[in-house]
């Protein structure tokens, strides 16, 4: 077969053709020209980042004619051997085919003889995770104390799996993902160099879709040139990967901006007519309500594109935290849905019926419109969370009802752990004292405290000061209230439950048990 796949024919042959990684790079050419060599490097990250090839890269560096080197000379036997792969004292062992102990027993019997060819003997074991707990242990003490002329490097796309004892013999080493930027930098570098007609939007869509792994580029690139008969352009590559160009997405962010809900219906049915894939569809949304997020806050941050520029005015910043939510919360609950449409769509629909409370824009109440029969009227989203209460004065502040004011006191986070931790002792009309104990002491600071007094002076309608006692005694406290209550709740499940005949069928017939700490 005389054409070689892309991902084979430009893989890198050295540490200068490595596309990214360049903090690893730079710690393994000093340790090459420092010749302070270590017996086992693990190299860890997702998969097509360069872990095999870099781990190639150094065995060349090791075994080169020239001496050992960051930059082999790729002249001599050794250096074309390895590239070819058919060193004789490169061992090239896939861990996920050979699990077994007595496959590692087999490899460490060749270790103690010296090199045939070059001047170390590198074993590399891909995909180490997969060793079964055994062949680890065989593994063990070769690792720690190798001979002179034996090196170790091990890979992995799970370093989650390795037992501590192997990641404490080995010198790691973790290659992060690629960016999109990068990938689509050395895509334009390769098409030039294979003649290829592109566009540089193309390589930006494939480099995405890549998700940081460079070999799954290459292939896709393959793929691409292959479906566009020897050229590379967006609308091909968008039909190759199934997914849609950002522009499509704009009539419904128009929508939203508006809060229109016959031109939200108009917009999606433009663009259920093109088949999307709304998983896909709906991580995009995601992507543009980021992007504009990014651009209110930290102006020329992002690169927008020019078509979307104009939302970042039209939305409040508000608005974009909840729809961007919203939206994560719609991918995530996807697959629940009767179909991915049905949930794209009630996504969407959720953005127009929920409103932050402060949305930073001024409403304009929206001109009548006259819908013929059978059309949709989506009404004004309303503040949905939002109630106007009468003003009254609140009842005088005893240690019974102190649960009841809490509450209202619309505090959140450690303030309020800290007033549901507390005790009220006392309280008059320019003073209230609460005591807390002694374990929750921690919470106590300055302005947690403030922001405690703040909404007590807020809901007695005036100025009182707090006070905080800490005692060592047990209190009954809000916190406790509660649980109390929630044991008590789990009791009364629990009686329920065993009382059950259904359950206690179950529990004769298979002799079982009920786990009664993971009733809830």
């Amino acid at each position: 077969m005389s054409y070689q796949v892309l991902a084979r024919k430009w893989r890198p042959r050295s540490f200068k053709d490595m596309v990214g990684q360049e903090p690893v790079l730079r710690m393994l050419s000093n340790a090459l020209e420092q010749k302070r060599l270590h017996h086992a490097y693990l190299l860890t990250g997702t998969r097509g980042v360069g872990k095999t090839t870099l781990a190639r890269i150094l065995a060349k560096c090791l075994n080169c004619e020239a001496g050992v080197s960051a930059t082999p000379c790729e002249q001599c036997h050794a250096c074309k051997a390895i590239s070819d792969g058919k060193f004789l004292d490169l061992y090239e062992i896939d861990a996920a085919s050979r699990t077994k102990v007595e496959d590692t027993r087999e490899l460490l019997d060749s270790v103690p003889y010296p090199p045939t060819q070059g001047r170390y003997k590198v074993y590399l074991i891909d995909e180490v995770h997969m060793l079964s707990s055994h062949s680890f242990n065989a593994l063990l003490k070769t690792l720690e104390e190798p001979p002179e002329q034996v090196i170790f490097m091990l890979a992995t796309t799970d370093i989650k799996r390795l037992p501590i004892t192997i990641l404490s013999r080995c010198l790691l080493f973790h290659l992060k993902r690629i960016t999109p930027e990068q990938i689509a930098g050395h895509l334009h570098h390769i098409c030039d160099a294979e003649k290829v007609t592109h566009d540089q939007a193309a390589l930006e869509t494939l480099a995405k879709a890549a998700d940081g792994s460079m070999r799954d580029a290459l292939s896709l690139l393959d793929q691409a040139i292959a479906y566009g008969h020897g050229s590379v352009h967006t609308p091909d590559m968008l039909a190759l990967l199934g997914s849609m160009a950002p522009d499509d997405l704009l009539p419904l962010l128009q929508a939203l901006a508006s809060q229109n809900g016959p031109q939200l219906f108009r917009a999606l049915n433009e663009l259920t007519e093109h088949a999307p894939d709304f998983k896909q569809a709906l991580e995009e949304l995601i992507h543009l309500l980021h992007q504009l997020a990014i651009a209110q806050i930290v102006p020329g941050a992002m690169v927008l594109n020019d078509k979307l520029k104009p939302f970042i005015s039209q939305f409040s910043a508000e608005e974009l935290q909840l729809y961007y939510q919203i939206a994560l919360l719609g991918r995530r609950d996807l697959s629940l849905s009767p179909s991915p449409q049905q949930g794209f769509e009630m996504t969407l629909v959720r953005m127009l019926a929920f409103k932050p409370v402060h949305t930073g824009r001024t409403e304009t109440a929206a001109a009548p419109s006259h819908s013929e029969p059978g059309t949709l009227t989506a009404p004004r989203a309303q503040r949905a969370w939002t109630t106007v209460n009468p003003v009254h004065s609140p009842a005088p502040a005893t240690a019974a009802n102190w649960p009841d004011m809490l509450p209202k006191l619309g505090l959140s986070g450690m303030a309020y752990a800290l007033a549901e931790n507390c005790s009220l002792t006392h309280l008059t009309a320019q003073k209230m004292e609460l005591t807390l104990s002694a374990k929750h002491e921690p919470m106590l600071n300055p302005k947690l405290k403030d922001r405690l007094n703040e909404a007590i002076n807020q809901h007695l309608q005036r100025t009182v000061q707090l006070i905080i006692h800490v005692t060592t005694n047990e209190l009954e406290t809000p916190a406790r209230q509660q649980q109390t209550a929630q044991k008590q709740a789990l009791a009364g499940a629990t009686d329920t439950l065993m009382q059950d005949p259904r359950i206690k069928q179950l529990v004769e017939m298979y002799d079982a048990t009920v786990e009664v700490s993971l009733i809830s």
